[in-house]
């Protein structure tokens, strides 16, 4: 180590630095609480860390300080704007709904006005090429809106459009639900660097705080000999080293499956191995320093002796006949759900004058935040433990890790740090069970913050699948029976499993008529990662499936695939695949408006295709589902004694723009107070204070917590309300002993829903469907095979919007993980897979600037002001509109995602030769009619809500 003293000017402002000669910039500029400087792959990849050095953009995040001359000239967000001051970049960030979750935007903010300080007058596309070439990474907007900010504010300033030309006004009328309400407060902090974000907390925590380090064996299936730490207990800072047995609860993390044909019980995951090690990933010890530098290098030291086990690093190994069970009592296909409808298929496929059959898979698909996983934990004032952490499920987690850490659920209090990105992994409470184990074994405050490789191998992934898949069609193009195995690899543990099997149920085949339906649905270990949740859980991999089988079906019968989906969508009275009545049900309506944009799509395909650069078009259906029998959600309000309220509530916000659609809901819940929206505020996230509002995830959110402030809203109007009509002020409410909090619940209609039969899959288990239907216009490389998507079209049905900014937000969130999905996005690999450009995440010419959303207008009759979820609709089968385009470009289906450039470049060489690159029936486990006639055989007891 060598040190240094340097004056810096930062931000107009001289400043004396001493550091590292080889720390990075990034580094010594947070150390000076420049925390609007984030940094999330820590490896030049992500663009989080971007500052102007010497009138040159650079990430500092690579650049050491060694490289750095004396009195160089650098400018952070800090040095943009401020909070009362705002620069038009941030002032278009929030307007134009450049922000979600935040991470990305300070970088972006700098890298736009790096670029508009040297060409004032953009193009969009110069902007994207910008943007790209200097790795400025968003994983929530799809890029879209960042361009549309960055030229709005390229207009102010060049003294075309002022600042308030700009910045959202409410509208004469008062109503803002439908508009493009951005956020307020947050957004402020977000685009002048000033929210607190994880890493940015670790730097609050008090001087006794230690650093933990993960020990991470290079193993994915071993028995745990002996964990030797006595060298690393030597080593400069180090406080201690936790193991399994400093653990004081059960030590594991609880997911109870009730499903009853389950062979698991769902408290197989250790939080610490005791053991074995299960997966890649999986921690045998936590290793407690005074410095994060300290503690990574004492983990470095510790040994692990092991015993290594066959391993499976995916789901086709593990369910081999002659492979070890990775969970002891349980088969390594751990849960099988039939689906029956109809008549039995067998003999209807075989007589049927047309029949088609595929073999799909799907990858695990990383979520690609850009802020790894971090957490504090301590021991409050009050005593609780208290965790900080980026859940999108507070109440969920504590009940999740409550058991394993030995310390009961009321004493447990968890605080939603400002969250960089999540997409659904964080509902898993696993780096939150390491600080919290931490804290309590060595009774001091713990900070955890994950090096971006160890947060792809700790965290969880959308599960793989494999399915095979046949469908058979009459003369006249009617679909008459369906046949299909679906397993999904959940990796080495459980976590919502009978719920992703159950949707895979309502999925496959939707929204289509089919009258006969023989199927299975499965869940199979591996040694590789774990499933958990991510945006469309299980419909992106049922989907695949679905939508490319129909697509196959139409090929064979030389009928349009739009015509062929038209003709055999359900019509109202007809039944759903689990044998429920479709109703209030608008597919016919939607592709009405999508078929003209689908003809003009064609022919500009046909009359833009080249030798050297064929395009093509493809649609997909889309939908989501929410409203299980169990959910529901509760909401407090305040009034004030200023006469403000306050609305209290676990509405994690995770990017999602939970902010604004939380104040909207309340302004126009109390709208008959006429409250003005600078006397409304949220106090959220703190379970210690608010109630429990459920996950934000499964496109519930708005619908169940809107539903519950409305309900919280009048009950707290009628204690307001006097006989002559007027309202009660908070001090007449108290001098009348009038409670002036309440608390609002909503909950799924009683009686509407339940959940599927255990045996046949049959039942109406979600009461509220949102749609889609996509369409993809593609690009190919006829010499490399590469893909590049050049339009993204979506009509969609969602009922009321309630902010538009945060629906067309998801909107193209979701359909970019779409497009990365289709194309490049995997986890299969731990090393090359590792980093966030080795993972394929997707950059912002690789998303095509056409977007187009067509709204379908209707009302949801249980939502809040008839408004819908909306989320995951988005991201539910766009990937398969790509697909399906790339097979109507260059003819060949690409049947195992993604679609890279190589697998698309061996499909058009085998094709020139007059073969097929298909992949064989996939094994998994008997032929499905043996498989049936088993379970048929061995009923179980269905129950209600298991």
């Amino acid at each position: 180590m060598g040190l240094q003293k340097l004056w810096l000017k930062i931000n107009g402002a001289d400043r004396m630095v001493v550091c590292d000669t080889e720390e990075s910039l990034a580094r010594v500029l947070r150390r000076q609480g420049l925390t609007g400087v984030k940094v999330g792959c820590d490896a030049g990849q992500c663009g989080t860390c971007s500052v102007i050095l010497n009138g040159e953009l650079a990430r500092s995040c690579v650049k050491q300080m060694k490289t750095i001359a004396d009195r160089s000239k650098i400018t952070t967000i800090e040095g943009i704007g401020t909070p009362n001051n705002l620069d038009p970049l941030q002032q278009a960030w929030i307007t134009y709904g450049g922000i979600q979750c935040g991470f990305c935007t300070p970088g972006f903010i700098v890298s736009a006005k790096a670029l508009l300080d040297k060409n004032p007058n953009p193009t969009r596309q110069e902007v994207r090429a910008w943007f790209t070439k200097n790795r400025n990474i968003c994983r929530c907007t799809g890029y879209k809106p960042l361009v549309d900010a960055t030229m709005a504010a390229a207009k102010v300033m060049r003294g075309e459009a002022t600042m308030d030309d700009i910045t959202y006004k409410v509208p004469a009328d008062g109503k803002i639900y439908g508009t493009r309400f951005p956020r307020r407060e947050s957004g402020i902090a977000r685009v002048t660097g000033l929210a607190n974000y994880g890493d940015d907390m670790s730097l609050q925590m008090p001087e006794d705080t230690l650093h933990l380090a993960l020990v991470i064996p290079d193993v994915a299936h071993a028995k745990i000999k002996s964990v030797d730490y006595s060298e690393a207990l030597k080593m400069t800072g180090v406080a201690g080293v936790v193991t399994a047995k400093d653990v004081k609860g059960t030590n594991r993390i609880a997911f109870p499956i009730g499903h009853p044909r389950a062979e698991c019980t769902g408290l197989e995951r250790p939080i610490i191995c005791d053991e074995k090690i299960f997966k890649i990933g999986d921690v045998v010890a936590v290793v407690a320093a005074d410095t994060r530098d300290h503690a990574r290098a004492a983990a470095k030291a510790v040994k692990v002796d092991y015993e290594q086990l066959p391993q499976y690093l995916n789901q086709l190994e593990a369910i081999m006949p002659d492979s070890v069970q990775i969970h002891e009592g349980a088969n390594n296909i751990y849960l099988k759900w039939p689906l029956k409808k109809g008549a039995d298929t067998k003999e209807i496929v075989e007589k049927a004058e047309n029949v088609v059959e595929g073999s799909f898979y799907t990858q695990r698909e990383p979520h690609l935040a850009l802020e790894p996983d971090c957490a504090q934990a301590y021991i409050g004032d009050d005593g609780m433990l208290t965790i900080q952490y980026k859940s999108q499920f507070l109440y969920g987690n504590i009940n999740m890790i409550a058991a394993g850490i030995g310390v009961p659920a009321e004493n447990i209090r968890i605080i939603q740090n400002e969250t960089g990105g999540s997409f659904g992994y964080s509902v898993s409470p696993v780096t939150p069970a390491y600080a919290a184990v931490c804290a309590l074994a060595l009774g001091r405050p713990v900070s955890i913050v994950l090096t971006y490789p160890e947060h792809q191998i700790v965290t969880g992934k959308r599960s793989a699948s494999n399915s095979n898949v046949r469908l058979a069609c009459d003369k006249d193009g009617k679909i008459k029976a369906l046949e299909y195995k679906l397993c999904y690899e959940t990796g080495a543990y459980v976590e919502y499993t009978q719920i992703l099997l159950l949707k895979s149920l309502v999925c496959m085949g939707f929204p289509y008529y089919i009258p006969n339906i023989r199927g299975v649905s499965m869940a199979a270990f591996s040694n590789f990662s774990y499933c958990t949740t991510y945006r469309a859980f299980s419909f992106v991999q049922a989907f695949t499936a679905s939508e490319s089988i129909i697509d196959m079906m139409a090929e064979k019968l030389g009928i349009d695939p739009f015509d062929f989906r038209y003709k055999n969508i359900a019509r109202p009275g007809e039944t759903s695949s689990t044998g429920h009545e479709y109703n209030e049900y608008y597919y016919h309506e939607m592709m009405d408006m999508l078929r003209p944009k689908y003809e003009e799509a064609k022919k500009r395909a046909k009359a833009e295709s080249t030798l050297a650069k064929k395009r093509g078009v493809g649609i997909s259906i889309g939908a989501y589902i929410l409203g299980d029998p169990t959910d529901h959600a509760s909401v407090a309000l305040e009034l004030c004694k200023d006469g403000s309220f306050v609305n209290h509530n676990t509405w994690q916000d995770v990017g999602q723009h939970a902010e604004g659609s939380c104040l909207m809901l309340t302004y126009e819940a109390l709208r008959p107070l006429n409250v003005p929206l600078e006397k409304i505020r949220l106090e959220a996230n703190d379970t210690k204070y608010s109630p429990d509002t459920g996950l934000s995830g499964g496109s519930r959110m708005h619908y169940y917590a809107g539903a519950a402030t409305i309900d919280a809203a009048n009950k707290l109007m009628d204690l307001m309300r006097k006989k002559d009509g007027t309202y009660r002020t908070y001090d007449e409410m108290v001098a009348e002993g009038l409670p002036t909090m309440v608390e609002g619940y909503a909950s799924s209609p009683q009686g509407v829903t339940k959940f599927l039969d255990a045996n046949t899959g049959q039942g109406f288990a979600y009461h509220e469907k949102l749609y889609s239907i996509y369409m993809a216009e593609v690009e190919i490389d006829s010499v490399t095979g590469k893909t590049k998507v050049l339009k993204a079209t979506c009509v969609a049905d969602i009922g009321k919007i309630g902010n538009l900014q945060g629906v067309e937000g998801q909107a193209y969130g979701g359909m970019s993980h779409c497009v990365g999905f289709a194309l490049k996005e995997d986890f299969s690999d731990p090393k090359k897979h590792s980093t966030l450009r080795g993972a394929g995440i997707l950059e912002c010419e690789e998303m095509p600037d056409e977007i187009e959303l067509i709204w379908h207008d209707s009302v949801r009759k249980w939502g809040p002001f008839g408004s819908g979820g909306c989320s995951e609709n988005f991201q539910s089968s766009f990937h398969v509109a790509i697909i399906n385009a790339i097979n109507n470009a260059v003819g060949v289906r690409i049947y195992e995602l993604p679609a890279t450039p190589e697998k698309v470049k061996a499909a058009m060489e085998a094709k020139a030769t007059g073969k097929e690159l298909k992949p064989e029936k996939y094994y998994l486990g008997l032929d499905l009619y043996d498989e049936l006639e088993y379970l048929d055989a061995h009923p179980v007891p269905d129950e209600e809500n298991f």
